[in-house]
């Protein structure tokens, strides 16, 4: 069956199959979201603000793939590696992937593709890609899902892949003590101080 477009914008699509409408992203190759862990066993997270929802958002690493021109077969773990440097300044050793799944099946045709990063090591600032306004937090595993609940008390709300990516953040890991006093969470905000390099500006 033929899909029928109704509405076309400047990044998103709103497609007609049958009696079924859905948004379709315009000009990628696909999406990546990325559990970063670091040495010490902390997860990586991202907070920005998301107009659609009009609240604080807390969320994994993520972006797009092949959105760039020039980079339209961009490899989806050299995006992973990309997002991952650009939105919180972490370079990864390896990018393992986990798996692939719809975000919102019923709204939506994109496909999240998840890597796991390891051996971390902080090369940049995490500006993102030019107009974002980002603050990373390292939260300890073992406190996240206690620090989660204090976001929302907060009024802020959580993407719910971050609890996915805390299962594989998990998995395979020892069981341990609390972590040391100097092991809390920590935040940096970055703000955007204009790309390095040029890009169309994207949106995710």
């Amino acid at each position: 069956m033929a899909d029928t477009t109704l509405f076309e914008g400047k990044f998103i699509s709103v497609v007609k199959t049958g009696n079924w409408e859905f948004v379709r992203r315009r000009n990628l190759s696909g999406i990546v979201g990325i559990v970063a862990v670091t040495a010490d066993d902390k997860l990586i997270l991202i907070e920005q603000f998301r107009p659609p929802v009009g609240k604080f958002v807390i969320e994994l690493p993520a972006g797009l793939a092949g959105d760039i021109a020039g980079s339209e077969s961009e490899d989806l773990s050299v995006a992973a590696r990309r997002e991952l440097l650009e939105e919180t300044g972490y370079e990864a050793k390896t990018m393992k992937l986990l798996g692939a799944g719809a975000a919102s099946a019923g709204l939506s045709d994109e496909i999240i593709t998840m890597f796991l990063a390891k051996g971390l090591k902080k090369t940049g600032t995490g500006e993102g890609d030019g107009h974002e306004q980002i603050t990373t937090h390292e939260i300890p595993l073992v406190r996240v899902e206690a620090w989660l609940k204090k976001q929302v008390k907060a009024g802020k709300l959580i993407d719910l892949k971050v609890y996915g990516g805390l299962h594989f953040a998990n998995a395979g890991r020892k069981p341990s003590t609390a972590p040391a006093a100097n092991a809390g969470p920590r935040a940096t905000v970055s703000k955007s101080k204009g790309a390095s390099r040029k890009k169309t500006v994207r949106k995710r």
